[in-house]
C-alpha cells in the first residue's frame, strides 16, 4: 500500500508532538522523563533531525536548519517552543508536574526564556552530545514519528 506524504502529515498534526534534538542528551534525557511519566501515551515523539519533523515544523512557517537551537511542542492544533513548550510538557504529566507547570507559568515569559536560552546554548557543554539520534526501544516505537 503506497502512502501519501501529504496525509500522512495531516494524520500527524492530530497527535501532541514533541519535537526535540535528538543527539542532546539533555534532550533526550527530558523525552526519557516524559516517556516514564506519560502513563496513557498521549505523547508523541520525533527528533528535529527527522523529516517528518522537519516536514511538520515547515507547515507552520519553522525551517529546520543545522543547528537545533530550542524544543517545539505541538498541541491541538497549536506550536510552542522554548520554556513554554516545556511548561505545557509537563502540564500532560500527572502531579506533580503539573503543579511545577501551574508554578512555572507565574513567571513572565523573558525571565522563562532567559533560563532556558542559557540551559539550551550550553546543553552540548552541561549534558555531551551523542553521535547519531536517540533509538525508540520497542515499547516505545508506536509513540515516534
Amino acid at each position: 500500500m503506497n502512502s501519501n506524504p501529504q496525509t500522512d502529515l495531516l494524520e500527524h498534526t492530530k497527535k501532541n508532538i514533541i519535537f526535540f534534538d535528538g543527539v542532546c542528551n539533555l534532550c533526550n534525557g527530558f523525552v526519557d522523563f516524559v516517556i516514564r511519566r506519560d502513563k496513557k501515551m498521549k505523547l508523541h515523539y520525533a527528533s528535529l533531525q527527522q523529516d517528518v519533523a522537519r516536514r511538520i515544523l515547515k507547515e507552520e512557517n519553522i525551517v529546520i536548519g543545522e543547528h537545533f537551537s530550542t524544543i517545539y511542542y505541538y498541541h491541538d492544533g497549536k506550536l510552542y517552543k522554548r520554556s513554554t513548550a516545556i511548561l505545557r510538557i509537563l502540564k500532560e504529566l500527572t502531579w506533580p508536574y503539573r503543579a511545577i507547570s501551574f508554578i512555572g507559568f507565574t513567571f513572565p515569559p523573558i525571565v522563562r526564556n532567559w533560563v532556558y536560552d542559557f540551559l539550551s546554548r550550553n546543553r552540548y557543554r552541561f549534558f555531551g552530545k551523542r553521535e547519531t539520534c536517540r533509538l525508540p526501544s520497542p515499547e516505545e516505537k508506536k509513540q515516534f514519528l
